[in-house]
């Protein structure tokens, strides 16, 4: 058996280990979890939505233990810590809202003829094998499928499984805790085509995984579905009649945030020529103000990375950059903790930027910081928004609220690019009435939505001839 042991970040000092199970362990979870999900979609959706409410409140009675558990896990500042709770609520509270409206049987009486009735099922998958990243704390609850940014599996009947991406081993036993009773089976699964087959795999990470995931369910019985939410190198639009103080705060935010370790993150901004220099000026002097530092403390806004490899990967990358003619406007002695041989990283902006090379690298680069680049009308923004492998979300920011045409341009640049979600002064945001998805190498698949539950369940038809005379 295999120990996975999860680093702080800030201290590199063991947090905690826990102990992979055997191929037979894992044989035997799997066949429990069916046995589980066959007794558990015989529950009434009124009474799963119902355990959900109580799932919450127990959670709820967490959060003052979970901002500095999430800390001392992944880096993520103590501060940050019930905005994440908050977030994790609304997302919950909303899904099972539409829960049952949602899983109902769909009618077709309306058009019926006389002694015929037909309707179509919405049928649970079966057990769900989910592979989670360690950058979103509460995502795969055993039994339930809180997610941060997805509908949850269990209320569409379904059994989940999960297997968090190292650093994160303790977080499905927080979780787990608000569960009640035994109801539901915990346990990781290695396999996708492990027998009985299940119904579905999601995989959240980099390109190169979730190529390797789909491959392995593509061969595994029964044809596995496939979910993949992967990377994205989510751009920005500034155009000249933005409010440049709104738009520069909300930036640096959607930038620098959990020190860019997000999908979501901003990465590249675009910025009119019209207000380019208003807009650095404005956009830099708020990332000095950051203060990078231990996550633990209620003064840190920005935390470690989460790994010395990936603060090196990001150093290298940040310099090769330089190197090749970016100008980098954040002086790094603001920031004296931000060593070689730490997971500090100096947050950074970076102007001139080879956009064919940097601007369309495809790596998975997460970090504390972004490039700025001055273009000179909206057809150039979204030619350079589009330059990209990824297509996860993106946004514009410009003053629809005073200027009716800009709300008209928003719409024209929102059908021209290439994403999943289309932001309009905003960014990082998930709502959860809106599908989650992406597009190109951001992957494939929704979540949220009253679209996600389909994602978690198949269409039975039933066809009922009654009057046979």
């Amino acid at each position: 058996m295999s120990v996975q042991t999860t680093i702080s970040p800030h201290n590199q000092q063991p947090l905690v280990s826990r102990t992979y199970p055997g191929e037979t362990d894992l044989d035997v979870i799997i066949r429990e979890a069916h046995a589980a999900q066959k007794s558990w979609s015989k529950v009434p959706v009124k009474e799963r939505i119902a355990i959900g409410r109580r799932f919450m409140e127990e959670f709820k009675k967490m959060s003052d233990e979970i901002p500095l558990e999430l800390s001392l896990q992944m880096g993520r500042p103590v501060s940050q810590g019930p905005g994440e709770i908050r977030g994790f609520l609304e997302r919950a509270d909303y899904m099972l809202s539409i829960a049952e409206p949602q899983l109902a049987d769909v009618s077709l009486q309306d058009t019926d003829k006389p002694g015929f009735r037909r309707y179509i099922k919405r049928v649970p998958l079966g057990v769900v094998f989910v592979i989670a990243p360690w950058n979103v704390y509460k995502l795969c609850p055993p039994g339930y499928y809180f997610r941060k940014r997805r509908a949850f599996e269990a209320f569409s009947a379904n059994a989940t499984h999960s297997r968090k991406i190292y650093f994160g081993a303790h977080k499905g036993w927080r979780t787990g805790r608000c569960h009640s009773g035994g109801t539901f089976v915990t346990a990781v699964v290695d396999l996708c085509g492990s027998a009985p087959t299940c119904g579905l795999c999601v995989f959240y990470g980099e390109c190169p995984g979730g190529r390797s995931v789909a491959e392995s369910a593509a061969t595994a019985n029964g044809f596995t579905g496939v979910a993949l939410e992967l990377g994205g190198k989510d751009p920005a639009y500034v155009r000249p009649d933005a409010d440049l103080e709104y738009s520069a705060a909300e930036l640096v935010d959607g930038a620098f945030f959990n020190s860019g370790q997000s999908c979501c993150a901003i990465e590249r901004i675009y910025v009119h020529e019209a207000v380019y220099d208003k807009f650095i000026s404005r956009f830099v002097d708020l990332a000095k103000k950051y203060k990078l530092g231990d996550p633990t403390s209620k003064e840190t806004n920005l935390g470690p990375v989460v790994s010395l490899a990936s603060a090196e990967r990001i150093r290298k990358q940040v310099a090769d950059a330089i190197q090749a003619g970016a100008k980098p406007l954040v002086p790094e002695d603001l920031y004296p903790i931000a060593q070689a041989g730490t997971t500090y990283v100096a947050p950074q902006v970076l102007v001139d930027v080879n956009h064919s090379k940097y601007g369309r690298y495809d790596g998975g680069n997460i970090w504390p910081g972004c490039w700025i680049q001055k273009v000179a009308s909206d057809e150039e923004a979204i030619k350079l928004m589009n330059d990209s492998p990824y297509g996860l979300t993106a946004s514009v920011w410009t003053n629809a609220e005073k200027n009716p045409e800009s709300e008209q341009a928003f719409l024209h640049i929102a059908d021209e690019l290439e994403t999943g979600t289309v932001f309009l002064n905003r960014c990082d945001y998930l709502d959860p009435a809106l599908a989650w998805t992406g597009v190109k190498n951001s992957g494939r698949g929704v979540s949220l939505s009253k679209f996600g539950y389909d994602q978690l369940t198949r269409a039975k038809s039933v066809h009922m001839k009654i009057k046979t005379t």
